[in-house]
């Protein structure tokens, strides 16, 4: 999708340094597959209530291989 875009010029100059980009088009590539990356990932505080830990669950245990 062709679009065009006024881009911050210190943004833009930041964050090359951060990337590995040659262009311009592969840092926007980049930081959207990022953003998306991010706001996907599972926001643990989600899990409060809906988890349910076993009382006999011995860790120790485990790493003895008993």
């Amino acid at each position: 999708m062709r679009t065009n875009i006024v881009l911050d010029d210190e943004i833009v100059k930041t964050a090359f340094r951060y990337s590995k980009a040659k262009t311009k088009k592969e840092l926007i590539n980049e930081a959207l597959k990022e953003l998306i990356t991010s706001r996907q990932r599972l926001d643990l505080r989600d899990l409060r209530g809906k988890i349910e830990f076993r009382t006999d669950y011995d860790y120790k245990k485990l790493r003895r291989g008993n």
